[in-house]
């Protein structure tokens, strides 16, 4: 138990709790670390090692790569260890692992495969702290506080995203991109120190979860996630979301500089409005959900803001660019409160010794067609053109909200909050 049953409300909210505002700065400083990760280490290619586009797709990829590999394993894992301790070490190894780039420069035995190893070392620590403090948010939060304190946490998220590649390409500009790795690690060490300051006591796992072979975990938590009336949907949506978003974002850049004709300067103007979107989705989610309901204010918002996203391919130039903008933003929106709803919900909903599972499980589907539709928006682009593509994988977004509208969401006001396993009939 957190204690937290109790305590009259504030209007600093959740804010006023001690070690909700620790694990809100350990994890907006290791996402704001993330972001920064992200961008130096293909800078660090492209300018200290002259890689080539395909090397750095490849440094990309290594980014993404863990969640397809570790990231059920991992979801078992977490069930039966403490989330706390394994947050620690995950900041404590990528401070490791980002530090010994700018030691090698130094001592000039830089290699691209060294990058690589970072890359995949990082990569399989985010996918471990992010498992892990979706199941930890639980016990530092009760369950009236979890939907407030997740739009909390995806508000700092957005915003570590907008401020991450411009922290990473200001440091790089004043440093160098190799030097500018030793403030990045120092963004997990600061995340590190706040999650240690926690004083919330975590309970021991169960001795039957931990005895449990790893094996019947991970069969367990596909199962739940497989059959659930309600989790298997938002999974579905999020895994059709994200290739959407994934396939139309990879030739956007490229559809607003030849096919629009923008400078670099207004693309990454254009580029901060979905990030910009989102948070304020993440402001604006407890009081939709209040208002409407979890279930039915996340339908109808869907409803509301993905058909937007056909506004992006009837981008022009001039007053053309606000329909560019308008529908990135709106977009953001829905995204943002989507997050923040699906993951109060599972975080409430799903048994606690199982939610590590269910989580990793949940975002290894939802990760794994990202590269899918990367790749589609590519070849989508070279063969039918940038336009085309965009109308194609956006007009997928437009639709995705069918697929929640077909699930027992429609006929909810609000979500449930405990999971009732189905039961077979009686029996005389």
């Amino acid at each position: 138990m957190n204690g937290t049953q109790d305590r009259p409300r504030t209007r600093w909210g959740v804010f006023a709790q001690r070690d909700f505002r620790l694990l809100w700065t350990g994890e907006t400083v290791s996402g704001l670390g993330n972001s920064i990760t992200v961008v130096a280490l293909p800078l660090i290619a492209v300018e200290a090692l002259d890689a080539s586009s395909t090397a750095v797709g490849l440094l990309a990829a290594a980014m993404w790569l863990p969640w397809l590999l570790v990231g059920l394993p991992v979801g078992a894992w977490v069930d039966r260890t403490r989330k706390r301790p394994l947050m620690i070490a995950c900041d404590l190894v990528s401070v490791s692992a980002l530090v010994s780039i700018p030691v090698a420069a130094w001592l000039d035995v830089l290699t691209f495969r060294h990058l690589v190893v970072v890359a995949l070392l990082c990569g399989t620590a985010a996918v471990c702290f992010n498992t892990a403090y979706h199941a930890y948010i639980r016990m530092v939060l009760d369950g009236r506080d979890l939907l407030e304190g997740n739009a909390k946490l995806q508000g700092s998220e957005a915003a570590a995203q907008v401020a991450g590649p411009g922290v990473s390409g200001l440091l790089g500009q004043a440093f160098g991109a190799v030097t500018a790795l030793v403030a990045d690690a120092v963004t997990f060490l600061v995340s590190a120190v706040c999650l240690k300051r926690i004083r919330m006591i975590e309970p021991e796992s169960a001795p039957d979860e931990a005895r449990a072979p790893l094996r019947r975990q991970i069969i367990e938590g596909l199962r739940f996630v497989g059959r659930d009336r309600y989790v298997r949907p938002m999974v579905t949506w999020g895994a059709v979301i994200n290739m959407a978003l994934m396939g139309y974002q990879a030739v956007q850049v490229v559809f607003l500089v030849r096919t629009v004709g923008l400078n670099p300067a207004k693309v990454g103007l254009l580029l901060t409005s979905g990030s910009a979107g989102g948070i304020v989705g993440a402001l604006v989610a407890n009081r939709i959900s209040r208002r409407f309901g979890t279930g039915r204010g996340l339908l109808l918002l869907q409803v509301a803001t993905a058909p937007f996203a056909l506004l992006l391919p009837m981008t022009t130039p001039g007053p053309g660019l606000l329909l560019f903008a308008m529908g990135a933003f709106l977009v953001g929106i829905g995204i943002s409160v989507a997050n923040v709803v699906v993951g109060s919900f599972r975080q409430t909903y799903c048994p606690p010794h199982r939610l590590g599972r269910v989580v990793a499980t949940a975002m290894m589907i939802n990760h794994s067609t990202i590269p899918l539709g990367s790749l589609l928006g590519g070849v989508l682009g070279d063969a039918l053109g940038y336009r085309s593509a965009m109308w194609i994988m956006t007009g997928v977004v437009a639709l995705s909200w069918l697929i929640l509208a077909a699930s027992p969401m429609r006929h909810k006001h609000d979500l449930p909050q405990t999971h009732e396993p189905e039961q077979a009939p009686a029996t005389s």
